[in-house]
């Protein structure tokens, strides 16, 4: 299917003519500016949550920022941690503000924003280990927060994607918290850069090889680290026992063919699995939401595949 009409003046804006950046501080902030720019011109007003509360989670070393958006109506509430992409590096609670308003809405879940730390000041295992603990901090403090902590869900975008898929990984590993659903979008599963659409689609459709380099570079302390289960779940020896997953792919994203051999092998392993190539569209075409009606309706699957998997855990009043 020939790319959506809406993307391709996004895709047609000239690059900016600014020099590289030199540091890490410097990156970061272009970055924000870039996407507060984004965010003004083609993000929609997302709904409103009943209540938004900001949160200081203990992580080993050091407490991080969390962001909890209460939907409407009368708890508790399932429980959902957002785990935000930017390549490891880049990113915040704040830049993925929207779209946890958007899935809280669509769920129905209490959706808690992690901001772990990042690299390359903080490179792997930190960002996977922060995600770790802050999913168990959630799951202890879940009804202090107006959730049920026995319907629990993690998941994230991109890099977050990935990291929603170790983090359940660990969670099956080290025996909690029970997890009743990983929604893994757009998702980095192979830092080995080794599937055919990085280097078939990695120029001219947003997320570049070059890209995805440099962000494995900073993530990893060492090039050998790349086929570790943690940091690339493909690579996983077993899959059994994970929980349900929606796994969402885009035609035109150079992490297209690894989040697919994800989804086949969790099929594989036994794990009920829910896994949508979207036709059309980009590496972050889900941000567009004011321009985009793919973007609208993205947010509606996930929201009624998260529910799907909350009542099948017995939400609502459903047997287990």
């Amino acid at each position: 299917m020939p790319l959506d009409p809406v993307l391709l003046p996004l895709l047609a804006e000239p690059q900016s003519d600014d020099p590289p950046a030199t540091t890490v501080a410097e990156a970061r902030a272009r970055h924000d500016r870039s996407q507060e720019q984004l965010r003004a011109r083609f993000y929609r007003e997302p709904p409103a949550p009943a209540e938004v509360r900001e949160l200081a989670v203990p992580v080993e070393g050091a407490s991080i920022a969390a962001r909890a958006f209460r939907p409407h109506g009368e708890g508790p509430f399932p429980v959902h941690v957002y785990l935000h992409g930017g390549g490891f590096w880049l990113g915040s609670v704040d830049g993925s503000d929207i779209a946890c308003r958007e899935l809280c809405a669509a769920s129905g879940a209490l959706v808690v924003s992690v901001g772990y730390r990042l690299a390359p000041e903080h490179p792997f295992p930190t960002p996977a280990e922060d995600c770790y603990a802050a999913l168990c901090w959630i799951a202890e403090h879940a009804g202090e927060l107006g959730g049920d902590p026995g319907l629990l869900s993690v998941g994230g975008e991109s890099a977050g994607g990935n990291l929603a898929a170790v983090v359940s990984l660990m969670a099956r590993d080290r025996e909690g918290p029970r997890l009743v659903a990983q929604v893994l979008s757009i998702p980095v599963t192979d830092l080995t850069m080794s599937q055919p659409s990085v280097s078939q689609l990695g120029k001219g459709y947003g997320l570049t090889w070059e890209g995805m380099v440099e962000y494995r570079n900073h993530y990893l302390p060492e090039a050998g680290l790349a086929a570790d289960p943690y940091v690339s779940p493909l690579f996983a020896p077993n899959l059994v026992g994970l929980p349900t997953a929606i796994v969402s792919t885009m035609e035109f994203d150079p992490l297209r063919d690894e989040g697919e051999a994800y989804a086949r092998r969790l099929v594989e392993a036994g794990v009920p699995t829910v896994q949508r190539r979207s036709l059309g569209q980009i590496h972050g075409s889900a941000m567009f939401t004011a321009v985009s009606a793919f973007a609208r309706d993205y947010y509606i699957f996930l929201g009624a595949q998260l529910q799907s998997s909350y009542r099948r855990a017995g939400f609502g009043g459903e047997p287990v």
